[in-house]
């Protein structure tokens, strides 16, 4: 049986080798070619979409960018619609998705995130000479405008509130500023860049909840190497100034916690 033994030794031996040959392989290659490859959608405004001139701009291209310059390489986005996008991984079409991608259990299962690097949360917005709701406790018996069937409608329900049906944020905020709701949960995000474009609108946050969502970089499973660089590149950003800068640019403070 020892040469059973020293063949099963011999086979363990040679899966490590193969194994210590991969790590660190996607990182190799990505700094060999000189590129990051990133998947992105490209129409998802403020984080990734199209300005006039048709140049892919938002926050999370800045970003990955950012990151880019961190690693040495230049960054190639290839864009695809949301359903698609983090499949494009299993592909082998691009690196990484930046897009927003929210950190969730069912996606780690699969695959890989980078460091968190934005947060969003809940927010309760009303109109900015609104002194009654101060709460989400006190949406009882007012009218708050909701897509539906989002977990933002979901909690002005379990509040007590009467939901106004939307198609989304810019059309809960013309209900409410034109007063046929009182209020309105929704998106932290969402709700710093509508008042970066528009900072003189009579709404203000009443109350945010404390939990927030949080997104990263997200990439195939099994690859430390490649999310250490880029949990370095983004911890590197945040410290010399360049995220600050970024944040500042599209929502007008940091937007990391």
């Amino acid at each position: 049986m020892k040469w059973l033994k020293s063949l099963l030794i011999a086979g363990t031996l040679q899966v490590l080798a193969v194994t210590a040959g991969h790590a660190g392989a996607n990182l190799d290659q990505i700094k060999q070619a000189g590129v990051l490859k990133v998947g992105t959608e490209g129409t998802y405004a403020p984080f990734t979409y199209h300005d006039e001139s048709n140049a892919l701009v938002g926050f999370d291209v800045e970003i990955a960018k950012a990151i880019g310059e961190k690693l040495g390489v230049k960054v190639e986005f290839l864009e695809g619609k949301w359903d698609g996008l983090i499949a494009g991984l299993d592909a082998n079409r691009y690196d990484a998705v930046i897009n927003e991608v929210g950190i969730t259990d069912a996606r780690k299962a699969k695959y890989d995130f980078s460091d968190p690097y934005i947060a969003s949360k809940a927010v309760l917005i009303v109109r900015g000479d609104n002194t009654d709701i101060k709460t989400f406790a006190d949406l009882k018996g007012k009218k708050s405008a909701q897509s539906l069937t989002s977990n933002f409608g979901k909690l002005a329900e379990k509040n007590g509130a009467e939901l106004v049906g939307t198609d989304g944020f810019d059309q809960s905020i013309q209900l409410l500023l034109t007063g046929r709701a009182d209020a309105t949960i929704n998106d932290s995000l969402s709700f710093l860049d509508f008042k970066k474009h528009k900072p003189d609108a009579n709404v203000k946050i009443a109350a945010q909840e404390e939990n927030a969502d949080y997104s990263g970089v997200i990439v195939r499973k099994g690859d430390p190497e490649l999310v250490a660089a880029i949990n370095k590149a983004l911890a590197d950003i945040k410290a010399d100034g360049t995220y600050k800068k970024i944040a500042d640019k599209y929502f007008g403070q940091d937007v990391s916690q």
